[in-house]
């Protein structure tokens, strides 16, 4: 893609205004919160220390609306304390100059390198020294400093307290995101039944997973119905594939494949509507109509084989997956076999689970359990899962201190995003203030808020933050020389501008860059500065900003483009070790441990995400690809794909301990698991991978391996499956490669 290209379509995204459902309980709750610490203060201290301490709790505000699964008081308080600290230091050394400006870049670097820890954390780590470079004008001796640090740790203490007095939709959040997934399975169920296998995105099953993580305050008191339906729901993804699929499930037309179709779109119609109770916590009402689609008897006279096993666990799950969000009105009405849910139901991976406690033993009724808050509600359920455990505020500290230092390293994206804004902050504040502008901060503060690790955000942003400067400005200008505030208006005025920000946040960053001019237009009009003396100045400095953070990313890169062949190997070793897991079980069902397939599961998922947003990070940088071409690297991601998707299909099958072993399917899996390893090597080099040691391997089982038990049934179709995703990753690479080759050997057409 040329630059003009890429910045045309970046500064488009950046301008573009998202409909997105609003909070205006959410909003007016922060709005509320910043007025509170702006009449204190004005009333305590006077306007000069009411204009700094509303940015404390301007800013803790805007920490709690970003996404974090750990409670949102800890965010505001996080927030609120680490600008106030800020200010201080930074007002101590403000007087001379090359110390502060030394501050500023170790501070910028700091900031920058937090992004290691997650956008959470980052994005707090770079608004607070943002609002730093502000905040540390408006005081005017050490004494009225500390003030001033002590009032915004108070606006984040505030705000904290808000959130934990006036909840709106307590656990909201995490009922979205779990409603999500299993609404996602119910669209994935109804494209099953036009495309036996189309594709589906984990990604909502992998933030429901994130989301499941809790803290131990959030364990004691998170809601029964959040306990079990994310384990269930993805036991229930498989499930789906494997029924609708041909080549392990019912056949492609006839009365099987219409049973399928009912059965499909049943499930899909129970799924909305557990995904509507759990959403807002009320019990689910089943369609009469899919209830009855699995209670008649014609299923298991019209499904055989593979396909009657996979409607029988689907009839299962949506069991349990129903009683785990609290039941149904009038009761499930699902059929389910107690022998049937013994033989289907699996353990919990290790690493989620634990022993149950002796006082706990004993069958309790689903009701009953729900009763009890706690991770047990979930082995009572059937999903048998317990808590993911998330460290609370200090545990957060000290991860995000290794994650910084693990990320320390001149070759991590991390780390060049951390050099690249010190040394734009540094610049940008020497620029502003050998400028005959006054406040020459607008520019380091516009870069900062606007660079991020990757080239698309950095751009948007800050094309988006100019326009929303530029309207902000406009708005803010023409209601100030209308109506010449006083202090009072000028400080009811800024909380009108934040209480409109916290509303359109999500709606893009155009309206919430406007909203926040406007905002600090008024709040520092309120601290005796006159218009005039701001918005000229920041209109040019905040261009001046953007204009050095776009230079920085062009001058000092880090293209995500000349990684894809990188992320592709990883996510083709982690789907070879995740297939080989899966073939592994069918070898020996009783030794076989589940957690390691779970584990595998995980970590191909972690890589496909990688992979899929490094492609489109890729697709708007300017900076042609080298190696295969992007069509041929697309294509091989297609069959690595497929690769994942038969591992998912087998797993659907995988036998419970009592299953005789398959000697040969452990064969198999160990070439095949050193075969997807090489070739990962191979892919990183631009080689094309080669199979037939895989082939050889399969076809030798196949006929007659030395222990009499060849492979066979949905092993031996899902391993060729296999086999055939892994030759179309060579062809798709191979055909790049000849046509390379011809290109080179070609004579050239013009006359010497």
């Amino acid at each position: 893609m040329s630059w003009l290209r890429a910045l045309k379509e970046t500064g488009r995204s950046g301008l573009t205004v998202e409909r997105k459902r609003l909070e205006p309980l959410v909003a007016a709750r922060g709005a509320v919160g910043l007025a509170l610490v702006i009449a204190f203060s004005q009333w305590a201290f006077g306007p000069a220390v009411a204009a700094g301490s509303a940015f404390g709790a301007f800013q803790a505000a805007i920490a709690t609306f970003q996404r974090s699964w750990r409670p949102r008081p800890e965010l505001a308080i996080a927030s609120g304390t680490s600008l106030g600290v800020s200010t201080f230091l930074g007002y101590l050394t403000g007087a001379h100059h090359l110390l502060f400006l030394a501050l500023l870049a170790v501070w910028t670097f700091l900031a920058g390198l937090s992004w290691a820890a997650g956008p959470t954390v980052g994005f707090i780590a770079s608004t607070n020294v943002a609002i730093m470079l502000v905040t540390v004008t408006l005081p005017t001796s050490v004494a009225q400093a500390a003030a001033h640090g002590a009032m915004m740790i108070f606006g984040g203490l505030v705000q904290a307290a808000l959130v934990v007095l006036l909840p709106v939709r307590r656990w909201g959040a995490h009922r979205d995101v779990l409603a999500d997934a299993l609404a996602a399975e119910a669209h994935y169920a109804r494209r099953l039944r036009d495309d036996p296998v189309a594709p589906f995105d984990p990604q909502p099953l992998m933030q429901a997973r994130d989301a499941a993580a809790l803290t131990s305050r959030q364990a004691r008191t998170r809601p029964a119905e959040l306990h079990g339906a994310r384990g269930l729901a993805e036991r229930i993804r498989p499930v789906l594939a494997a029924l609708a699929d041909p080549a392990v499930g019912a056949a492609e037309s006839g009365r099987q494949r219409e049973r399928v179709h009912e059965l499909l779109g049943a499930a899909a119609a129970i799924l909305d509507a557990v995904a509507a109770a759990i959403r807002h916590g009320r019990r689910a009402e089943l369609p009469a109509n899919a209830v009855a689609a699995f209670a008649t008897p014609d299923t298991g006279t019209i499904l055989t084989g593979p396909a009657r096993r996979a409607a029988t666990r689907l009839s299962t799950l949506l069991h349990d997956v129903v009683e785990a969000a609290g039941g149904a009105k009038g009761g499930s009405g699902l059929p389910v076999r107690e022998t049937a849910r013994a033989a289907e139901t699996e353990p919990p991976p290790a690493a989620e689970t634990g022993p149950r406690p002796a006082a706990e033993a004993g069958p309790r009724s689903a009701a009953e359990a729900r009763r009890r808050p706690g991770a047990d509600a979930d082995r009572a359920t059937g999903s048998g899962q317990r808590p993911l455990r998330r460290p609370g505020l200090f545990g957060l500290l000290s991860g995000a201190v290794q994650a910084m230092r693990r990320e320390a390293r001149l070759g991590s994206q991390v780390m060049r995003h951390a050099l690249r804004v010190a040394v734009v902050a540094a610049a940008g504040y020497v620029l502003g203030a050998a400028l005959p502008l006054g406040h020459g901060y607008w520019a380091p503060m516009a870069a900062v808020m606007v660079m991020r690790p990757d080239f698309s955000q950095t751009y948007s942003r800050a094309v988006a933050r100019f326009g929303g400067t530029l309207v902000g400005v406009t708005l803010a200008t023409g209601v100030v020389r209308l109506a010449v505030p006083d202090t009072s208006l000028a400080g009811a005025l800024a909380v009108l501008s934040a209480g409109l920000m916290y509303l359109l946040l999500r709606t893009g960053q155009l309206a919430a860059q406007a909203c926040i001019t406007a905002y600090a237009v008024f709040l520092l009009g309120m601290g005796g500065e006159q218009w005039t003396q701001t918005v000229p100045q920041r209109v040019l400095l905040t261009l001046l900003g953007g204009v050095l953070a776009m230079l920085a990313y062009a001058l000092y890169p880090d293209w995500e483009t000349p990684r894809l062949p990188g992320r592709l190997a990883d996510w083709l070793s982690t789907n070879g070790r995740y297939a080989a897991a899966v073939v592994s079980h069918f070898a020996d069902p009783a030794g076989s441990d589940r957690a390691q397939v779970r584990a595998a599961l995980l970590t191909a998922r972690d890589a496909r995400i990688a992979w899929r947003e490094a492609s489109a990070r890729a697709r708007t940088e300017p900076v042609r690809q080298r190696g295969p071409s992007r069509a041929a690297v697309d294509g091989a991601a297609r069959a690595v794909g497929q690769l994942g998707r038969v591992a998912m299909l087998m797993e659907a099958h995988l036998p419970d301990g009592g299953t005789a072993p398959w000697p040969a399917a452990a064969r198999f899996a160990t070439a095949f698991r050193d075969a997807t390893e090489r070739a990962a090597k191979e892919v990183r080099e631009g080689r094309v991978p080669h199979w037939e040691d895989v082939r050889a391997v399969l076809e030798a089982e196949a006929s007659g391996p030395p222990d009499g038990r060849p492979l066979d049934g949905v092993v031996l179709s899902s391993a060729r499956l296999l086999l055939d995703a892994l030759e179309e990753l060579s062809r798709a690479l191979r055909d790049e490669a000849a046509e390379k080759d011809e290109r080179t050997a070609a004579p050239d057409p013009r006359p010497s």
